[in-house]
């Protein structure tokens, strides 16, 4: 079994206990074993962005450390190159691209995010876990 590729989105929901999403989130990360999930520099940096704007330090804290816990996938050269295939071939945004590349680059079985955009653009690798 494959790397399954987490975007921000979920892990915010996730992380923040969000009252829609947040239990169904953690539901599905549970049906999952932990050395199959992974993440991105690029997850790292917007789960990071509203705590440090909020100077909440005890929420950053909570985010870093808790996001050790995921396979860190890099993001090399490639990534950048592809995602800015994937932005102008199908008007993604660019974080979007850029997830989606490294699901790509890195063979991911899957991208499970939120947005059905991404999941469109994915030909199949981006599943909406919330729409299941």
């Amino acid at each position: 079994m494959g790397l399954i590729y987490l975007d921000t989105c979920l892990l915010i929901y996730a992380f923040e206990r969000h009252p829609m999403f947040g239990e169904a989130v953690l539901s599905r990360l549970d049906q999952v074993a932990p050395e199959r999930l992974a993440i991105s520099p690029l997850v790292k940096f917007e789960c990071l962005v509203a705590p440090m704007r909020d100077g909440n330090l005890v929420l950053q804290r909570y985010y870093e450390q808790g996001l050790e816990h995921f396979v860190q996938l890099p993001m090399p050269e490639q990534v950048f190159v592809q995602g800015a295939q994937l932005r102008a071939r199908f008007g993604l945004k660019t974080p979007d691209a850029l997830h989606l590349a490294t699901a790509q680059h890195h063979g991911c079985e899957a991208l499970w995010t939120h947005d059905q955009r991404l999941a469109a653009a994915s030909h199949g690798l981006a599943v909406n876990v919330l729409e299941v």
